[in-house]
């Protein structure tokens, strides 16, 4: 079942005090293996969704929200209390945000459907045969 304003996709920060809503449905999942995401979250690859900006509610904390912008990329948002990393994009501006897979209260209803930037990948944890499309840069379109 598709999320709505009546029964929202949950999540937030480990501390608690970034909690935010999806009450739209995902558009896409994926794994990105980059390095600003290896960087950013201490790990070989990041899984997030992408999902309308307007279907994005942040309902508490966003105060505490903050934003890096790399020289090349896009926004990646943050809570500054606790420093969990929960979102890219503009909220306030586009078409689309990412939200963390990791950030979710429960099971988002959605799995990564392909892996981009594997020529990034860490050479430390080989890139899993799981059958996904694999993109060496970001995934064309």
């Amino acid at each position: 079942m598709a999320p709505s304003p009546a029964d929202p996709l949950t999540g937030g920060c480990l501390c608690g005090g970034v909690r935010f809503e999806v009450v739209a449905p995902v558009i896409s999942a994926s794994y990105c293996h980059c390095t600003h995401c290896q960087r950013r979250t201490g790990t070989a690859a990041s899984a997030q969704a992408r999902v309308p900006r307007e279907g994005l509610r942040v309902v508490a904390g966003r105060d505490l929200v903050r934003s890096f912008t790399p020289p090349v990329g896009i926004a990646k948002l943050f809570c500054s209390n606790c420093g969990s990393s929960l979102f890219s994009g503009d909220l306030d501006a586009g078409e689309a945000v990412g939200v963390r897979l990791g950030a979710f209260d429960h099971d988002p209803g959605v799995r990564p459907q392909w892996r981009q930037w594997v020529d990034s990948a860490a050479v430390w944890e080989p890139v899993p045969d799981d059958g996904l499309p694999r993109f060496g840069g970001p995934r064309p379109g």
